[in-house]
């Protein structure tokens, strides 16, 4: 009875996977890691230099990362050890047989919606906020609520990414509605109608848009706040809001990972405390550990506020509303 007793607790402190073994993981020698997040090389030095394995950075852009994923997956190819990305998509590939279950003890910590799923673990949000060029917008003009944008004083003066087609800022705009961040569905419209109003500049991603405001070409970006770190030069600062919106980033191990005990240690390092100091730190990203904010003033005071995943679908029919409301001039 009791080594029964034994054997049914081992199975509900390992209900997923064997644990990881730096033993073995030393002899696959490598984790390959396919992710759409970028500027994550110090983590992948601190666990190449921590654990003796090599991390492989394999980044591929949000757009293509499924059909990626996908072609070498079925074609029998797939490299990845570990994967990372936009929760939707993760949940995409958990359907289709490319994800392995694993619950690592790094995650203990974490709230609970972020590990509930055995094999897809939530470390951060990809938060979006206001960022402004401090040197030349007043303190009194920074916008203290998203309607803000709406007002004619920023007509040809902010920069976003596309609102028809980037998932991401649909979704955010999305979640501004179903957030609550508006009093009703009226006062959102007229929110988008103001914004569209003010001829804001188009680009694909997030990543051009800290660009123009630091130039001065634009004052305001609809953007993240880490590029106030990975920018530490340019005169950025963000709009206290008082909520923060974004959609929630994943990461799992791959179904038939190359090197297996090496994708199981990459794991658990990549959700420790060290290695999300170093995702804070360095890169700007607001993760999940507890007590880890990246170093920008304010951020630890805000709630930030996981969005609503949203279907393909979904994201193709609000792209066809946002392009006739931000297209139709």
């Amino acid at each position: 009875m009791k080594k029964l007793a034994l054997l049914l607790l081992s199975v509900v402190l390992v209900p997923c996977a064997l644990a990881s073994d730096p033993t073995l993981a030393k002899k696959e020698g490598k984790a390959n890691f396919y992710a759409n997040i970028t500027a994550v090389e110090p983590i992948m030095d601190a666990f190449s230099a921590a654990n003796g394995v090599k991390g492989v950075y394999v980044r591929i852009s949000t757009t293509k990362y499924l059909a990626t994923v996908m072609t070498e997956f079925e074609a029998g190819k797939l490299e990845a050890d570990l994967l990372q990305g936009p929760l939707p998509i993760l949940q995409a590939l958990k359907e289709k047989g490319v994800l392995a279950a694993y619950r690592s003890p790094s995650a203990a910590g974490y709230p609970s919606w972020a590990r509930q799923d055995d094999t897809i673990v939530q470390f951060g949000i990809e938060y979006v906020a206001l960022i402004y060029n401090k040197n030349l917008v007043k303190s009194g003009d920074v916008p203290t609520a998203y309607k803000d944008l709406a007002n004619p004083k920023w007509r040809d003066k902010i920069v976003m990414p596309d609102p028809s087609s980037h998932a991401t800022t649909i979704s955010w705009l999305v979640g501004l509605k179903e957030a609550g961040i508006f009093a009703n569905d009226k006062e959102w419209r007229d929110f988008l109608k103001g914004l569209a109003a003010n001829k804001p500049m188009f680009v694909n991603s997030f990543s051009p848009t800290p660009a123009p405001v630091e130039s001065g070409e634009k004052l305001i970006a609809i953007s993240m706040p880490k590029y106030i770190i990975t920018h530490p030069q340019a005169p950025l600062d963000w709009a206290r809001t008082g909520v923060l919106l974004g959609t929630p980033r994943g990461v799992a191990i791959a179904a038939k990972a190359p090197h297996p005990n090496a994708a199981r240690l990459f794991m658990d390092y990549w959700l420790s405390r060290d290695a999300m100091k170093l995702l804070a730190d360095k890169v700007g990203e607001y993760v999940l550990a507890p007590g880890v904010f990246p170093p920008i003033d304010g951020i630890d005071k805000v709630k930030v506020v996981p969005i609503r995943e949203l279907s393909d679908k979904e994201i193709g029919s609000w792209g066809k509303e946002f392009h006739k409301i931000f297209f139709a001039r």
